[in-house]
């Protein structure tokens, strides 16, 4: 199992139409995200400063990377991108967040 987490911004004013899209979150975009060997995908938000942290849980074979490649992906960055911080191809801008401590 690997695990990774990142961390996004959130614009001002916008949390409840995050959450409430991703309520709505479609089924071939989950299906996408499962087949690319996420298996357990969590997201948090810090209300004081609107940074969103993503947890996820990978298989080891995971093709998770090539996740930027897919349409469904690409139409969901799309959607997303007037509420959250975002690259030029519409990505949100994640940093990565290193582990530093795990416990059982």
């Amino acid at each position: 199992m690997i695990q990774k987490a990142f961390k996004m911004k959130l614009k001002p004013g916008f949390a409840a139409e995050y959450k409430r899209r991703h309520d709505a979150v479609w089924p071939e975009l989950k299906d996408a995200i499962s087949a690319s060997g996420v298996y357990d995908y969590s997201i948090f938000l810090d209300e004081e400063t609107l940074t969103l942290f993503a947890y996820e849980k990978l298989t080891a074979d995971n093709t998770a990377d090539m996740q930027k490649n897919l349409p469904v992906v690409r139409k969901w960055w799309n959607m997303m991108a007037d509420i959250m911080e975002v690259n030029p191809d519409n990505s949100p801008v994640c940093t990565e967040l290193p582990q530093l401590f795990h416990m059982d």
